[in-house]
């Protein structure tokens, strides 16, 4: 989803490190929810030359935004809004720290 690839940066954080299994376990939610939530575009994992998903240390960040939202009374397309809203909000406020650190002229 743009969103998430949005918030990807090329740093450790976005280096696929764990399997589907070890990514329940660390966001607190089933193998199965995560897959229903990659079928929904609301998570994209890196995947082995295999095929096997591998999540990274800001896919877990989305895992557990989406539980927050879920516990929030909201269904997966009002999560997918939120987290859309919220990753244009982060590239906007990105591109005006930018535009502040520009010299004048």
């Amino acid at each position: 989803m743009a969103e998430q690839e949005a918030g990807r940066s090329a740093g450790p954080s976005s280096r696929a490190l764990y399997a589907i299994s070890v990514a329940a376990e660390l966001a607190g939610t089933g193998q199965q929810n995560i897959r229903l939530y990659e079928t929904k575009g609301l998570l994209t994992p890196s995947r082995t030359s295999g095929g096997t998903r591998q999540y990274s240390d800001d896919d877990i960040a989305v895992l557990l935004r989406i539980g927050e939202l879920l516990e929030q009374g909201l269904n997966l397309a009002g999560v997918a809004k939120v987290l859309e809203l919220e990753a244009a909000n982060t590239k906007l406020h990105r591109a005006l720290k930018r535009a502040r650190s520009r010299p004048p002229g």
